[in-house]
């Protein structure tokens, strides 16, 4: 993908318990069972803080509809507390992973916002805000803009 295309880093989460693991693998299967050409995110960041290379970024990523040409995403473990409910579970490990790589990424998409992947729902009051009310999901579980503002 053309750097200068790149407005977004996209953050995600598997949407899976925090108690319950879900592997690289796993996802890469999961994705390819819902027809994707492997894993639609660019990253995977495990609960441990091993950050796994998922679709190289030359290739446009499945992850935001609408937002793949222009944008890389970044996804954590978790998402869910022991009851299913959204919830922030990102680990110390996974905090300080996301950190690194966020950087990282800035550093060579220098012009790319970090958003969550619910900041991109669409605006369907047209007030100019996407209000949780308007969130389509609320992945990432967290204020990714707020949290990174500073890269």
């Amino acid at each position: 993908m053309d750097k200068k295309a790149i407005k977004y880093i996209v953050i995600h989460c598997s949407a899976t318990r925090s108690s319950q693991t879900y592997s690289a693998t796993e996802l890469e299967r999961d994705h390819r069972s819902r027809g994707f050409d492997g894993a639609g995110y660019h990253f995977y960041i495990r609960r441990d803080g091993a950050t796994k290379p998922m679709r190289p970024l030359s290739r446009i990523g499945a992850h935001t509809l609408g937002y793949n040409r222009c944008s890389i995403g970044v996804c954590y473990e978790g998402g869910l507390n022991d009851h299913g409910q959204p919830a922030d579970t990102r680990t110390a490990e996974q905090r300080a992973a996301l950190l690194d790589l966020l950087g990282r990424l800035r550093q060579t998409y220098p012009r790319a916002v970090i958003v969550g992947h619910r900041d991109l729902s669409p605006d369907r009051d047209g007030d100019g805000q996407i209000e949780a009310n308007e969130w389509i999901k609320v992945c990432p579980c967290f204020d990714a803009r707020a949290e990174y503002a500073m890269l």
